[in-house]
């Protein structure tokens, strides 16, 4: 319940579900045929021939995967991005996504902050609502998404199937987010790292408004042996991918992509390598590619604009990753990344 009983009272200014989802969910579902403007209880869309849907769903949740005040435009564009994140590691097209809210209470700025944020992401990744579901909580706010894409049938790229060889690449650069993360709870940060304010603005907003790199994956359909997006932590997620293959993995620290500002606070002792590659939230795309394919998909990912770093390779072993130092030495983490249960 509100702490000011005048509260609800001032933000209430949507007259019940229907209203809600007439003003601010519908016009995203513009241009979805089976969409039927959200005015039924279920939808439809159909795949090209010859292809079959990839299904995902993530829920965010104030006080664990956002702080409660938050931009509500960042959080619409973040619970549409992590979802993205999951369709672009498996080379599935985005398509549609059905979403459920549960609201504390209604408030018109804050719906259309965060309609607005939605609106932003489906123009960047390529996909419309189509259904979902509207709650009224006493908290905290939640937002789950159900994202489908599409891919040739047959042919999703699944974390099973990385093979002794093959060589291990990661999109983008690892760390930022955890570094926007880190700012948010300890501003002095930035100063201490002599990070600027606009570097500061951009560690945020990795953090806040995760980018996907949605034109990589026709190069994993074409390349990739195995692949999965980066989202609870690089080390983490690259012994998830090697368990699931049933194979040992080998990935050199020095050779993970770092952002300049993630080099700086690592120089300024401001933040630790176990931090960058252990931090999560990058929504980068970590993919195993047998070596006789790797100028290929080098070369697709340049044509695509994404930046793609060979950072390992699979090798012989008991199922696992392991991460080596500068000298070659395995390096020991306290935590490898982000558990929903168990973090402290």
């Amino acid at each position: 319940m509100p702490n000011d009983p005048n509260e609800e009272a001032r933000s209430v200014d949507v007259s019940g579900e229907e209203a809600l989802i007439a003003e601010f969910w519908a016009p995203l579902a513009a241009g979805a045929d089976g969409a039927f403007g959200l005015q039924d209880d279920c939808a439809t869309f159909s795949v090209p021939a010859g292809e079959e849907v990839v299904v995902t769903t993530d829920a965010l949740i104030a006080g664990v995967h956002f702080f409660p005040h938050d931009d509500a435009a960042d959080i619409g564009w973040k619970a549409l991005a992590v979802n993205v994140s999951d369709l672009v590691a498996k080379g599935a097209d985005p398509l549609a996504y059905v979403m459920n809210v549960a609201l504390p209470r209604f408030d018109r700025s804050w719906l259309e902050g965060f309609t607005s944020g939605l609106r932003s992401a489906q123009e960047a990744f390529g996909c419309r609502l189509i259904g979902g579901d509207t709650d009224r909580t006493p908290g905290p706010l939640t937002v789950s998404i159900t994202a489908f894409g599409a891919v040739p049938a047959g042919r999703m790229v699944r974390r099973v199937g990385a093979k002794r060889g093959d060589y291990v690449y990661v999109t983008g650069s690892i760390g930022d987010a955890a570094l926007g993360l880190a700012l948010r709870r300890d501003p002095s940060l930035g100063p201490r790292a002599g990070l600027d304010d606009d570097v500061v603005r951009y560690l945020a907003g990795r953090f806040s408004r995760p980018r996907p790199p949605v034109a990589i994956a026709p190069g994993l359909l074409a390349t990739a042996s195995a692949a999965m997006d980066v989202s609870d932590g690089l080390v983490k997620d690259f012994d998830r991918l090697c368990r699931a293959s049933g194979v040992a993995g080998r990935m050199e620290a020095g050779l993970v992509p770092l952002s300049v500002p993630a080099q700086a606070a690592l120089a300024a002792g401001c933040a630790t390598i176990e931090g960058l590659l252990t931090g999560g939230e990058d929504y980068e795309v970590l993919a195993t590619v047998a070596p006789d394919a790797a100028a290929g998909f080098e070369m697709r990912a340049r044509s695509a604009g994404v930046c793609v770093t060979r950072i390992g390779v699979v090798t012989e072993g008991s199922a696992g990753a392991a991460v080596i130092g500068a000298t070659g030495e395995a390096l020991s983490f306290t935590k490898t990344g982000w558990d929903h249960f168990f973090q402290v």
